[in-house]
Parts: C-alpha cells; structure tokens; sequence
C-alpha cells in the first residue's frame, strides 16, 4: 500500500512548519500530483522564511531523486528476468502508442472519411503517450546521467 503524503518524511516536515497545508493535503498520494499543490502552497505562504522554502525544495528533489532510483531498479530489475516480455514490454508500448498516433493523424486527415474520436479518448491518449514518453526518454537520460556520475 501507497503512504499518504502525511506519512512521509515531507509530512513530517509539514506537520512541523505548516499544520495547516498538511491538513489539507495530507491524505493525497505525493504521486497523484499533491506535492505540486503542497509546493505551490509553501512557496505562497507569506509565514515562510526563505530558508525553509529551500528546505522543502530540497526535500522535494531528495524525493523525486528516490522514487527514480526506485524506478530504475524495478527496471534494472525486468532486464534480468528471463522473461522476454517483461524486457520489451516498454518499447513495444511506446510503438504502439507511435503508430497508433501516426495511424489516427492519417485517418483524420482525409477529408472523405467521416473520422471522429470522443474528446474523452483524446485526453485519455494525450496522457498515455505523455507518460510513455516522459518515462522511457527521460527515465533513461536520468538513468545515464546516474551512471555517468558513478
């Protein structure tokens, strides 16, 4: 099971320094995009010093610095299996996404067919390739510059 953001050494940093943003925020994933409110919330909070804003900064990049290495070694971890698909499973997906992309550009742009797709599709496609995307090329650049620096 997930740990809720107040579970978090960023909870209790909150619990100490801002009660009131971690009453708020506090039951939210830091996955699901509550780190950005909580960021956004200190970094306006007039009560703030300017240290403990660097404070929080930096504890916000030790906690994106963990959940990659976490990432990494899930996929240094599929790379050993023995199962082929758990090694191509990622840029078999990121094909897919392509083609489907180049398939869907192609058919709207007849002017003949009667091509329409549910804006609910759109979004829900629009996020996938984004994540795709984000994960595999940056995943990777992070992953290179790790190693580099090693």
């Amino acid at each position: 099971m997930r740990k809720k953001l107040k579970d978090t050494k960023v909870g209790a940093w909150l619990k100490d320094k801002a009660p009131q943003v971690l009453d708020t925020v506090g039951e939210l994933l830091p996955d699901q995009g509550a780190l950005g409110v909580v960021k956004r919330l200190i970094d306006l909070d007039p009560n703030m010093t300017a240290q403990e804003k660097m404070e929080f900064e930096k504890m916000l990049m030790d906690y994106e610095a963990n959940a990659q290495n976490n990432v990494t070694e899930r996929w240094k971890s599929d790379m050993m299996s023995d199962s082929w698909l758990s090694k191509n499973i990622r840029p078999m997906m990121l094909s897919y996404l392509v083609v489907i992309f180049t398939i869907f550009v192609a058919t709207d742009s007849f002017d003949n067919l009667s091509f329409n797709i549910k804006d609910f599709y759109v979004e829900t496609f629009s996020i996938l390739m984004t994540t795709a995307f984000t994960a595999y090329f940056a995943g990777r650049s992070y992953e290179k510059v790790r190693l580099n620096r090693k």
